[in-house]
């Protein structure tokens, strides 16, 4: 870091604790990563990434406005390796990482601090020590600023900031966000599902078998409860007991259909709103169907079977992932369907061909 910076250790004070916090935390960092830990908003990986900006800030502080760390943590590599070879066998992992973690955050650094540099500045002309909860929300809402970011620089000026005015504008949007998506109609619904699952619970017998009987509790039309549902209706059904599955972990609902006395509903999607209490959405396609009438519920088979096979390829590509990019290669998400599906996951580059071929391949 000396080097890299052009200072030595013993000529300025300040520095002298910059330079230390620079090794200490690179030394840190490049054994969290070796580990698979990885820049996150949380857990571990909210550590990670709080250390390492905090050592960057220092390199800013030191005269380095460039990515730099990776420099160091690849000395820590050179020092480490022969007590922890395995630090050498994931050295260009390591050092990529830090340099694509520490190029993103200077980026962030760059654009909020002229904002909050000028807003010390006219703290200190006004003899003021806190700065306001709207600028810091500014910082955050416009430039991606983190607050605890803030927070350490103010710090450092012997500043502090107005924590309540910050929660107080982060909750103000909230409250607009949701103005916005009140009275969509999408509102009621929730509230009339709400009340039904107070109610009673659906039990799912899905695992057992894909067709079987059962009573209709309840009926919701229009966003409104009714007691029939007639042909042309979207409607959402009721029952005590299904085989659907209700969409859940990225797996798609069920679809099928639902045979009353005088009636039939084409079920296209299956959902849980609330608690234990699945729906079953579709539109009823001859007749009318009522509340409290025996029914008849049958699941497409054809289409569970192939959500089936995609679900086992999620977790086929998932372990190929891991095999060819590494353990940090963890799941964030996806979309399991009949047709299709979508495994979200951490890597921070793109996948290159030869990558590519390989997870195919395994999967194949």
């Amino acid at each position: 870091a000396e080097e890299i910076a052009g200072v030595a250790k013993g000529e300025d004070p300040e520095k002298d604790v910059s330079l230390n916090v620079v090794a200490d935390h690179c030394r840190a960092l490049t054994f969290l990563i070796g580990d698979g830990v990885l820049p996150a908003n949380e857990g571990r990986g909210y550590v990670l990434r709080r250390i390492l900006r905090r050592a960057a800030r220092h390199g800013v502080l030191l005269g380095v406005e460039r990515p730099f760390l990776f420099q160091v943590a690849d000395a820590v590599i050179d020092e480490m390796a022969p007590a922890y070879p395995e630090l050498a066998e994931r050295r260009a992992f390591i050092t990529d990482r830090v340099e694509r973690e520490e190029g993103r955050f200077l980026e962030t650094l760059s654009k909020g601090m002229g904002l909050l540099e000028g807003e010390i500045e006219r703290l200190a002309a006004a003899k003021q020590k806190t700065l306001s909860g709207a600028t810091v929300f500014k910082l955050y809402d416009t430039f991606g600023f983190p607050v605890d970011l803030t927070a350490d620089i103010l710090r450092g000026h012997g500043l502090g900031l107005d924590q309540a005015g910050f929660d107080s504008a982060m909750q103000a949007q909230r409250e607009r966000a949701r103005a916005a998506w009140k009275g969509s109609g999408d509102e009621r619904v929730g509230e009339i599902y709400g009340r039904i699952a107070s109610d009673l619970a659906t039990a799912f017998l899905g695992y057992d078998a894909l067709d079987l009987p059962s009573h209709v509790r309840a009926l919701i039309v229009d966003g409104e409860s009714r007691d029939v549902a007639r042909e042309g209706e979207e409607v959402g059904v009721v029952v005590e007991e299904t085989p659907f599955y209700a969409e859940s972990g990225g797996q798609v609902g069920d679809r099928g259909t639902i045979v009353a006395p005088g009636g039939r509903v084409e079920v296209d999607d299956t959902q849980r709103p609330s608690g234990e209490l699945v729906v079953h959405q579709g539109r009823v396609v001859e007749g009318a169907i009522h509340v409290e009438e025996r029914v008849e519920l049958a699941v497409d088979a054809e289409a569970r079977a192939a959500t089936v096979r995609n679900h086992s390829g999620t977790h086929l590509l998932h372990a190929a992932l891991r095999q060819v990019l590494g353990p940090q290669a963890m799941q964030k998400g996806s979309l399991v369907a009949p047709d299709r599906l979508r495994f979200d996951f951490t890597h921070d580059a793109p996948l290159s061909d030869e990558e590519m071929r390989e997870i195919e391949d395994l999967v194949n």
